[in-house]
């Protein structure tokens, strides 16, 4: 199956609020404007009081399965503000000719714009074959809040293999670049390393131009070793975990985020 979705917001003229400009599902990519739902990320972002626009991507059908290629584009215009969301975690399954299988997002946020993309995590079950491919270009002044979730398998399985790419650029800059490939056929990918046997692992990358010019320091979340923060030139911060399941994962890169927007307030250099 061949899929090709695409969503474009622009500030009004009025520049009271975000509109959707464009917006073309392709099951199994289905993209459905919502209402807010739960506290928003990023409390220093204040995203209720500005002109934002909130949208789902729904899966139409199962998969990706074996074969499949994905593709979903998304365009922030200058001083807009986007947050997408997804109903469900994604289970990437294997086809019945031992095919690979593609998903792959571009995104491009222009000049003072603000996209959050908050996916649900990507369960790679066994016998898959993927690779997963995401490119964020930020233009000035561009904030971004990206999430990534990757739980090895279903319950009591072991994983199919996976390959995910991140690559993030500040204009023609690269800011972040990250690939990772995990599952049968790779080496080590289960020893300490990589994932030290973990079956969940993550990231929440913060971009915020107003952190220009001020460095600073950053606190370990927990007292574990399984999650950390990393401060990025750019400015950003990644944020990273390890789990033993998505639950677990998923508050544990919350920690990460509410450590980060507790300390900048108060200036950690």
């Amino acid at each position: 199956m061949r899929a090709a979705a695409h969503l474009t917001v622009a500030l009004a003229g009025d520049g009271a609020r975000t509109r959707i400009t464009a917006l073309r599902s392709d099951p199994p990519l289905i993209l459905r404007p919502t209402n807010p739902a739960g506290p928003e990320p990023v409390a220093r972002w204040n995203l209720r009081e500005t002109p934002v626009v909130r949208v789902s991507l729904a899966a139409g059908a199962a998969g990706p399965v074996g074969g499949d290629d994905l593709r979903l584009s998304v365009e922030v215009g200058p001083g807009a503000a986007l947050v997408l969301r997804s109903v469900a975690a994604t289970l990437v399954l294997p086809g019945p000719h031992r095919q690979h299988s593609l998903s792959e997002t571009t995104v491009r946020v222009g000049a003072g714009g603000t996209f959050v993309w908050l996916p649900g995590p990507v369960i790679a079950a066994r016998g898959c074959h993927h690779r997963a491919i995401t490119h964020v270009t930020l233009e000035a002044g561009a904030r971004l809040l990206l999430r990534e979730e990757l739980l090895l398998g279903r319950h009591g399985e072991r994983p199919g293999a996976i390959r995910q790419r991140l690559r993030v650029c500040l204009g023609d800059r690269p800011l972040h670049d990250q690939e990772i490939a995990l599952g049968p056929g790779v080496e080590g990918w289960d020893g300490s390393a990589v994932t030290g046997g973990r079956r969940a692992l993550g990231s929440l990358l913060v971009v915020d131009p107003d952190w220009a010019g001020q460095p600073f320091g950053l606190p370990s979340p927990t007292a574990r070793a399984d999650t950390a923060l990393l401060s990025l030139s750019g400015p950003a911060v990644l944020v990273t975990a390890l789990a033993d399941d998505g639950l677990i994962l998923r508050q544990r890169l919350n920690t990460g985020l509410a450590a980060l927007e507790a300390c900048l307030p108060r200036g950690c250099a």
